[in-house]
């Protein structure tokens, strides 16, 4: 079953090479997961205004107390500079105890919205692969 998902675009329009990255959040109290949730949406209305983003996906499994997200960049100095945003990094930290987060990254020559979501799906089922942290 595929995650519950909703776009939101950003001002990059991502007609080059993107960076995607996947994050997945586990929480470990389901009381936690309506409010990390809340958090996510809270930097989706952000998107628009964010330099080099070319759009973001919000997921949820609610069963399995998981949420993320997978968002596009124009480069990986945008991403980098998206989770040095004092908002992200607050609500990085707010959350940090609360459960287990998982990220990858991967490039492509041109943002293929399809594509893209297929193969997040595909990283978000390897759920016993081993994680890589979260990009710096």
């Amino acid at each position: 079953m595929e995650p519950l998902k909703s776009w939101r675009p950003g001002p990059a329009g991502g007609r080059g090479p993107v960076l995607v990255s996947v994050t997945d959040f586990t929480c470990a109290h389901a009381s936690d997961l309506p409010r990390v949730y809340r958090a996510g949406l809270s930097l989706r209305r952000a998107w628009p205004g964010l330099e080099g983003a070319v759009g973001l996906w919000l997921w949820t499994k609610p069963l399995q107390l998981r949420s993320g997200s997978v968002s596009v960049w124009e480069t990986p100095d945008d991403l980098h500079r998206f989770v040095a945003w004092p908002p992200h990094v607050a609500i990085m930290r707010r959350f940090r105890d609360r459960g287990a987060v998982r990220a990858r990254t991967w490039t492509a020559d041109a943002f293929d919205p399809a594509e893209t979501w297929a193969r997040a799906v595909r990283l978000l089922a390897q759920a016993g692969e081993p994680s890589q942290t979260a990009p710096r």
